[in-house]
């Protein structure tokens, strides 16, 4: 286990992340703290930062040293982007801080805080091409990347807080005229970046501004489920969000769900943004993500000690593992469920009774390996809580509706509840769920073939006679657990097969 303290110096926001790393929870938060600096502001026309900003700085890593310190972590990494980067006097700025606080802050520049943004996103989100999108206070950064390789990167000195500066200084938040100057200015910065037009990729966007889009289109259409992480939007999508921001009286911002306080002022200027590069994309989608340079920044750290820590291209994977041991998952029970369940799939498969895409066959088999972690809460309503946990999660490498699949599955009890719980989203059809109830008996008829927890089953094998059918059981051990549960379960998997099922076990 290893803890550390970051602290991301931003144009618009100083934020302290404490990161805690265990090989099997992975990377988890334990302590984020923001405060709205905006040390942008501080800037003078000559380029230099006054001592009110510096003072208002050091005000700020003070405190954020001394909660560090409360939680006993003594690694503490002051990261500055922007904001000083840009400033003539930032090796003042970092003297004053080392000299006064005993703090080493590091200044990255544009280019590697574009390439952290995208080390977190590749980490955490399954799209193996992408343009990323990082807006900040003082600066923009933009990656393009193929099969999870960045290929170009690059930092426009622009971010939310100087394009208010630059065209809404003293004026409403949704003056027209600024706001026709803000777009020809971003389009004109954005078509200079030769390697962007037309790339016909989908966006992802990482940073406070994007996850504060993607939470006032969840409070518009009443979004069902939880977390920013993942969630998509299309492009008319971003144009309702853009038009309610410009129709609501800056007095009224307050009133719009989702929208923090802190950014009611900046909000539509990277709203700009956002629609404007999705347009000189030519992208589809466009997705947030909740991880960017924090996140980078902590596994470059923590990959020093633990070197095969992260894996982008198991993403999926390695989050279910951890989700499984976070509710303190069985490992060989969680292995040997998976691996009925994936046996007795092939085996309707060879049949002909049932075929899956690759990407439902994944869900299934990841499914049966978390069926019912709410046992960790609650037995008695394991079902209830399975459900809500998985759905609510933040689990990376898949998008929102699988994951409402994948909790579907895993929670799966009888069609009453299955039927219940779909209708909080209303997103499959009755043919969807009539697969997603069939994939649920199969894990619920798994779990009944390793219920002791002693993987007694060795193979199984289904075959058909007539209209009816037999599945016969190799096992080692004593089967009396299995021989019972599997018969109450089998009605389950007459209702795939349509027809009746003889279980017979034979001892390996």
């Amino acid at each position: 286990m290893k803890k550390i303290s970051l602290i991301d110096i931003g144009s618009n926001t100083i934020r302290l992340v404490l990161f805690e790393y265990t090989k099997e929870h992975g990377i988890k938060e334990i302590r984020n703290i923001k405060t709205p600096a905006r040390l942008a502001q501080y800037i003078d026309d000559d380029g230099y930062m006054s001592e009110e900003g510096i003072l208002a700085l050091l005000k700020v890593l003070n405190s954020f040293k001394q909660i560090s310190e409360k939680y006993h972590i003594n690694e503490i990494y002051p990261v500055a982007t922007a904001a000083i980067r840009q400033s003539k006097n930032r090796d003042d700025i970092i003297d004053r801080i080392k000299s006064e606080l005993d703090l080493d802050a590091v200044i990255i520049s544009g280019e590697e805080e574009a390439t952290l943004g995208f080390e977190a996103a590749v980490h955490t989100i399954s799209y193996y091409d992408a343009v990323t999108i990082d807006i900040g206070g003082g600066s923009t950064e933009l990656t393009f990347y193929e099969d999870k390789e960045i290929v170009y990167r690059t930092s426009l000195s622009f971010g939310v807080v100087t394009l208010k500066k630059m065209f809404f200084e003293g004026k409403k938040h949704n003056d027209k005229a600024a706001i026709k100057q803000t777009k020809q200015f971003v389009e004109e910065e954005l078509n200079k970046v030769n390697w962007l037009r037309d790339r016909k990729v989908p966006i992802l966007a990482i940073g406070g501004s994007a996850r504060n889009i993607a939470r006032i289109h969840q409070s518009m259409i009443s979004y069902p489920i939880a977390g920013v992480h993942g969630y998509t939007l299309m492009s008319h999508n971003l144009q309702d969000v853009y038009k309610l921001l410009k129709r609501t009286d800056t007095e009224n911002l307050d009133d719009i769900d989702g929208l923090s306080k802190d950014r009611a002022d900046i909000i539509l200027p990277s709203t700009i943004v956002f629609r404007t590069l999705l347009d000189v994309v030519n992208a589809k989608e466009f997705k947030f993500s909740r991880k960017g340079l924090r996140e980078g920044m902590a596994m470059r750290i923590f990959s020093q000690e633990y070197p095969v820590a992260f894996n982008k291209y198991r993403v999926f994977e390695d989050s279910i593992e951890q989700l499984a041991n976070d509710f303190n998952l069985d490992p060989l029970d969680t292995e040997k469920r998976t691996e009925i369940v994936d046996r007795l799939y092939h085996e309707l498969e060879r049949l002909d009774i049932i075929s899956l895409s690759r990407t439902n066959k994944m869900i299934m088999k990841h499914a049966a390996g978390i069926y019912y972690l709410g046992d960790f809460i609650d037995r008695d309503a394991s079902s209830q809580h399975t459900y809500y946990l998985i759905s609510n999660s933040n689990i990376n490498g898949i998008g929102h509706r699988d994951r409402v699949r994948l909790a579907l599955i895993a929670s799966y009890k009888n069609k009453t509840l299955l039927d219940f719980y779909a209708k909080e989203t209303g997103w499959f059809n009755d043919e969807e769920l009539d697969e997603i109830q069939s994939l649920g008996a199969l894990v619920k008829f798994s779990n009944a073939l390793n219920i002791s927890n002693t993987e007694i089953v060795d193979n199984l094998e289904l075959s058909k006679t007539g209209g009816d059918f037999k599945l016969n059981i190799e096992y080692n051990g004593d089967p009396i657990a299995e021989e019972y549960h599997s018969v109450r379960q089998k009605k389950h998997i007459e209702k795939i097969l349509g027809g009746d099922l003889w279980i017979e076990f034979t001892e390996s």
